[in-house]
Parts: structure tokens; C-alpha cells; sequence
């Protein structure tokens, strides 16, 4: 397997194909999949106290890792559908997030922008 997202992106392509899946995975059905996986990824640190999900033994970071490629692998998809270039987005989110969050007033703060 490789280490680029094109090449994830075709393989994603190429599985659901052998599997006549696409047919389902219109942008609604892999946002509501996106945000199943989400929630069960979110379901591995229900009532853990901050300390224990930093903290996770090996089994529970092995589930915890198979989530989250769930969650990928749905965004990938999505994005795939919408022709979204997923890298170049977070690039420019990146970027409208620096100029949102300067490290002069946002180091070290939670609060959100805009809120008092």
C-alpha cells in the first residue's frame, strides 16, 4: 500500500467499483457514514478523564487507530465525490486560521474567536 493520498483515493475508488458500491456513496450517505465513524471514534474516550486518553494502552490505540482510518477514509471518499482537493483545502483553512487565531492573543487560550 502507499503513502499518497492519490493513490489512497484510487484504491478507495477501485474497491468500491469491485464491489459495486458507488452506486451509495452519494455525498449525503458518506457525510452521514463520516459522521458514524466520528462518533465511535468519540465513543473510545467517553468517560475517561483527560489524563487516560493521552494515555491509551496498545489494544485501545489499535481500536482507536481503526477509527480513525474510518474517518479518513469516508472524508477521502467525500471529498473524492465532490472533486474536492482535500490537502489544498486544509492548506487554505490553515491559513484563514492563523489570521483568525494570531499567536498574540490566541497562545495558550481555549476561547473560541469572537466569543467573551
Amino acid at each position: 500500500m502507499t503513502n499518497d493520498i492519490p493513490a489512497l483515493i484510487q484504491a478507495l475508488r477501485d474497491f468500491a467499483a469491485a464491489r459495486d458500491w458507488a452506486q451509495f456513496h452519494s455525498p449525503k450517505n458518506l457525510a452521514s457514514a463520516l459522521s458514524v465513524e466520528a462518533a465511535e471514534l468519540l465513543e473510545h474516550f467517553q468517560w475517561l478523564t483527560e489524563e487516560q486518553s493521552r494515555n491509551l494502552a496498545e489494544p485501545k490505540k489499535a481500536e482507536v487507530a481503526a477509527e480513525a482510518a474510518d474517518v479518513l477514509l469516508y472524508l477521502l471518499q467525500l471529498c473524492d465525490k465532490l472533486d474536492i482537493d482535500l490537502l489544498d483545502a486544509a492548506r487554505r483553512k490553515m491559513l484563514v486560521n492563523g489570521e483568525k487565531y494570531p499567536v498574540a492573543t490566541a497562545r495558550g487560550s481555549s476561547r473560541k474567536h469572537g466569543a467573551s
